[in-house]
């Protein structure tokens, strides 16, 4: 008779599946912020393969994140919203030094104000050429189309050419904006100033009010702006602010 097939990976009809994927979080808790799946697959003895992917569906679902220089994992929101943990509060300089010592692009913190865009906080090592143009064209940069995302009653009939790259048809605007808000976060390449490309995520209030944006501004070419772990990075910064 021979024996049976072995499944190391998640499949409908595998319950081990959820006990490894329990066993991958308690290990996170035992080795703290920052432990790598190699070290994780090595405290549960689930293979390095298996233990990745689990780990990245944990991610994915907000079980765990992703922090340092993305090579390391933490528990995540939901993980401490199960065992009645509240999230401590954090400083915002603090929150923000540490993102910005991790990427090599600006990272600047913008809020909406009275239905305006206001940088609140920005990348001391990293100047941003065109302020005014983001500030005052939402429609042409990340940060500004979170905003109308949120109030699309403040798009213009007339949209500016800012670059060549800029959205100036209502109905692809229109199109965009129902992407950003399915999609949670908002990018720009060379929309606002060519050469630059940006990912913004939202800064909420604990009820889902959407009060600001943090973004990543760099070169295009250099910030790919569908990174998932750029975006995930992001996200975890911004729910601590």
């Amino acid at each position: 008779m021979s024996a049976p097939a072995r499944h190391d990976g998640p499949t409908g009809h595998e319950p081990r599946a959820v006990q490894k994927a329990l066993a991958l979080l308690e290990a996170v808790a035992q080795l703290g912020p920052g432990a790598t799946a190699k070290s994780i697959a090595a405290q549960t003895g689930i293979a390095p393969a298996t233990a990745y992917r689990l780990l990245n569906l944990l991610v994915a679902d907000g079980y765990l994140v992703r922090i340092e220089d993305l090579s390391g994992f933490a528990l995540g929101r939901r993980t401490r919203e199960l065992a009645g943990t509240p999230e401590p509060p954090a400083d915002r300089h603090r929150v923000l030094d540490e993102l910005r010592t991790r990427l090599r692009f600006g990272i600047h913190l913008a809020a909406f104000t009275g239905h305006r865009i206001r940088l609140i906080d920005k990348d001391p090592d990293h100047e941003l050429g065109g302020e005014h143009l983001l500030t005052t064209h939402p429609h042409a940069s990340a940060i500004g189309k979170l905003l109308l995302a949120g109030h699309p009653e403040l798009t213009t009939p007339a949209l500016r050419r800012v670059t060549a790259f800029t959205i100036t048809s209502p109905s692809a605007l229109a199109a965009e904006l129902h992407r950003v808000t399915r999609a949670r976060f908002a990018t720009e390449v060379d929309e606002c100033r060519v050469g630059r490309s940006a990912i913004a995520v939202p800064v909420q209030t604990p009820d889902g009010t959407v009060t600001g944006a943090l973004a990543a501004i760099g070169k295009t070419g250099r910030l790919a702006v569908h990174d998932p772990d750029l975006i995930d990075l992001l996200r975890t910064s911004a729910a601590r602010l």
